[in-house]
């Protein structure tokens, strides 16, 4: 199921952002403040933004196992994609295997599309980060040339209007 963000959600942020393994394709570990910071910054993009995340939990109202949703953190990317609406999924290693990333991306592609009409959204995906690719694929993204983040190469993906 998809929700808002809870406090007790920062468990499985803290959890995920200082396991070196299941963060490197998202930056990599971080320590509490920079953890936090990002869960804050999911939370608060609806408020200011119209779009945001959601935590990704079991259905029996358990902790969070992963989050999902749109943004703009205004990217300095080659290409840029400042502006644009960008989607992303992260579930913690527990999760992984059981189409709990698909189904949640599915709902929120149905969301978005319901909320805004059919508008381009990108991905950016660490390479190497197969199963990631292969659900951009699933979910309508085609991948585009590839681009950097913060001078490391990145996979760019889109999917059309």
């Amino acid at each position: 199921m998809l929700r808002d963000f809870e406090l007790r959600d920062l468990d499985y942020f803290l959890s995920f952002f200082e396991n070196a393994d299941a963060s490197q394709h998202v930056g990599g570990p971080s320590g509490t403040e920079d953890t936090w910071r990002r869960m804050l910054a999911g939370a608060g993009l609806w408020q200011l933004t119209g779009i945001g995340m959601w935590a990704v939990a079991e259905r029996n109202g358990g902790p969070a196992i992963g989050h999902v949703g749109f943004f703009d953190f205004l990217r300095g990317s080659e290409p840029s994609i400042a502006g644009e609406a960008e989607m992303g999924w992260i579930l913690a290693p527990s999760a992984h295997g059981k189409g709990y990333a698909r189904e949640a991306c599915e709902g929120i592609l149905n969301w978005f599309d319901a909320q805004f009409g059919k508008r381009a959204i990108w991905a950016l995906i660490s390479p190497g980060n197969d199963p990631s690719m292969k659900l951009a694929s699933k979910l309508g993204f085609i991948r585009q040339p590839d681009g950097t983040y913060r001078e490391k190469p990145q996979t760019i993906w889109l999917r059309p209007a």
